[in-house]
């Protein structure tokens, strides 16, 4: 075995147990946690492979009969999923499988960052500690963007620090490329520019700093591309996700928080509230409370300053983010860019103390600290065991509308949940049976409305006028206790 293979032994071994983590329920039905997110993301990739493989033209299931564009971030992985299924037939394992490929790259460009910034072996912490994180090893296999966003966020800033390191034009290319892709897969990546620019400033005067023309341009190279991106897909969507969120909920909640007192404490509040979510679905207890003391165990050297800066700066911007953005959608998902920094820190801060202690390799230590990984991983699986739990009635009975509908039937699903809407293998629309009026179905039906799916009866004989209107249609026999109604056939007397 030569000395290079040797070498990457470690690092092959945390991928293996990475893998091994992330492959945990891969095949479950697209009803787990976060099943709506998991859903839109589900149909976008299949409407891709069935309507138009446009990546820029992303459509959901629900709003009534297609086109329904959407405006979101760039569908990378529902992109390159739907080109499996082009291929070999709809399976969402594909897009796990590319979910878990993106989670896989992280763990290794840490190594890669942890290595340039401290050392090989706090590279390797790093790596494991990303590898075991529950918010890593949870979202590194749903069907969401978060993951290929962390993947990208993750390279432009190590391409960026060894860019600030070399001056290497290669460097600041990928920089560049890694940059581009992370804003376009999700804006919350955008937090990375403050650090990069904090670097900048820790490695030149304020002045020098204001005349690199390098800045300039990895600012323009990479917003361009998600500027005509978004732009494009605000102009042609009927939903407005980005921009609705924003201006209906982030901005106005920013302005009572920046205006109010009351609102300012009740942020304030919110934040903190914010640090269970993180020290447990996120990072993990273990990970959380090293990730605190790291601040103080980083080693002293040359490069102090620079790191103090870079990580510094990269945590006011996250706080700031989480003030804005996440006491407003206060989803666990939306703490994930702190990850990579936490890794790190915690990475630079074992290895320092390691060599402070003159930790020597012999077996006994080698089996505590198997022993302590083992409690470490099991603690963050505890963690997110939940996460993995699906309803398998609402499964058969989604499976079940998907067998006996006609294909291509226009159907309004009353239930909240695209990811249900997604089982069911039909487009349409997804309503609350209860705020669903008379109005509402009878204009879904000139559009196109075959069925009425009541998912949730209660709330549906809650509203007693549309209830009423309904009993005028046939039922479709089903086994599940769901009713669905046939708005094409007149009910027989007695149906009810």
């Amino acid at each position: 075995m030569t000395d290079a293979v040797r070498r990457r032994l470690p690092l092959l071994g945390i991928l293996v147990l990475a893998a091994a983590l992330r492959f945990y329920g891969v095949h479950n039905p697209i009803l787990d946690h976060p099943g709506w997110r998991q859903g839109d993301e589900a149909a976008i990739a299949r409407n891709f492979a069935q309507l138009e493989n446009d990546i820029g033209r992303p459509q959901t299931d629900y709003d009534g009969p297609p086109p329904n564009y959407v405006e979101l971030e760039l569908q990378i992985v529902p992109y390159l999923a739907a080109q499996a299924y082009r291929a070999f037939g709809i399976h969402e394992i594909f897009a796990r499988m590319i979910v878990i490929a993106f989670s896989l790259g992280t763990v290794v460009l840490l190594y890669l960052f942890g290595r340039d910034v401290f050392s090989p072996r706090a590279g390797l912490l790093a790596a494991l500690a990303f590898a075991v994180a529950p918010g890593a090893v949870y979202y590194g296999r749903t069907f969401t963007p978060d993951t290929v966003m962390l993947f990208f966020m993750t390279g432009t800033l190590y391409w960026w620090w060894r860019f600030c390191d070399q001056r290497e034009r290669g460097d600041f290319a990928w920089a560049v490329v890694f940059g581009a892709l992370a804003w376009l897969a999700k804006p919350v990546a955008l937090i990375a520019f403050v650090p990069i620019v904090a670097l900048e400033l820790s490695r030149q005067s304020w002045r020098g700093a204001l005349k690199d023309g390098y800045l300039y341009a990895y600012a323009a190279l990479t917003l361009i591309p998600s500027f005509f991106y978004f732009r494009h897909v605000h102009a042609i969507a009927e939903w407005h996700w980005a921009s609705g969120i924003t201006g209906l909920h982030v901005l106005p909640a920013l302005r009572t928080a920046l205006t109010s007192a009351h609102g300012l404490l009740a942020a304030l509040q919110g934040m903190l509230a914010l640090l269970r979510m993180l020290a447990s679905t996120v990072l993990g207890p273990v990970l959380f409370a090293t990730f605190l003391g790291a601040w103080f165990a980083l080693p002293r050297d040359g490069r102090e300053r620079d790191r103090q800066i870079f990580f510094g700066a990269w945590l006011v911007a996250f706080a700031v983010y989480v003030f804005t953005v996440v006491n407003v959608e206060r989803v666990d998902y939306y703490l994930l860019p702190v990850l990579p920094l936490a890794v790190l820190m915690t990475g630079g801060a074992l290895d320092n103390l390691a060599t402070l202690i003159a930790l020597r390799p012999r077996w006994t230590t080698a089996a505590a600290l198997a022993a302590a990984l083992f409690v470490v991983t099991y603690a963050s699986m505890l963690e997110i065991h939940a996460y993995y739990t699906w309803s398998r009635p609402v499964y058969a009975a989604a499976s079940e509308l998907d067998r006996v509908l006609p294909r291509g039937a226009l159907v309004v699903m009353g239930h909240y949940d695209p990811s249900v809407l997604y089982v069911i293998g039909r487009k349409g629309w997804e309503e609350d049976p209860l705020l669903w009026t008379v109005h509402d179905m009878q204009s879904a039906q000139r559009k196109g409305a075959a069925y009425f799916v009541a998912v949730e009866l209660p709330r549906l004989r809650a509203n007693k006028p549309l209830y009423a209107y309904l009993q005028r249609f046939a039922r479709v026999p089903v086994s599940s206790g769901w009713r669905v109604y046939d708005m094409r056939r007149p009910a027989p007397s007695g149906n009810g």
